[in-house]
């Protein structure tokens, strides 16, 4: 992606009050985020990048569950899009890593996902079989590690 970017065939997303800094991926072990500006161009060399990773690597990119997100884009242009990319058309806010990207964290709705996921942690274990003590150890790890991982990237709202 970098040797896209300092080629000029792709186009990041710039941000900072100058757009001072381009962002164009996001990576994570198998997930990848891809940012750019709305472009054919750039349309056409991600989709020229994947089909060179499987190539490459001979790993093979599901495109069933890529998502090509568009921010003050037009839906015909999108579903243009969608179809070159041979992907599903995404919505906003959506899923990286487990956290929602492009929600308002300062909407109590948004922080739902987190409780959710607490109380999922949480019902997974038998409790009957655990001490007091055993509770208290399993609460406080997962409400501190899944409160970080949240905190980490929003600001919590203010109640």
């Amino acid at each position: 992606m970098t040797s896209l970017v300092t080629t000029g065939l792709f186009c990041g997303y710039n941000v900072g009050r100058n757009n001072e800094v381009s962002i164009s991926h996001l990576q994570f072990a198998d997930d990848t985020l891809l940012l750019g500006e709305k472009s054919w161009a750039n349309v056409r060399s991600m989709r020229a990048l994947l089909i060179i990773f499987e190539r490459a690597s001979g790993l093979k990119v599901n495109f069933n569950k890529s998502m090509l997100t568009g921010v003050n884009v037009s839906t015909s242009w999108l579903n243009e899009a969608v179809m070159v990319m041979q992907c599903r058309v995404g919505t906003i806010p959506f899923t990286y890593l487990g956290l929602p990207i492009g929600g308002d964290a300062r909407r109590i709705e948004f922080w739902k996902p987190v409780v959710d996921r607490i109380i999922t942690r949480l019902s997974n274990w038998k409790c009957k079989f655990l001490s007091l003590g055993d509770r208290l150890v399993l609460l406080k790890s997962v409400l501190s590690s899944l409160s970080v991982y949240f905190l980490s990237l929003f600001k919590a709202p203010q109640v």
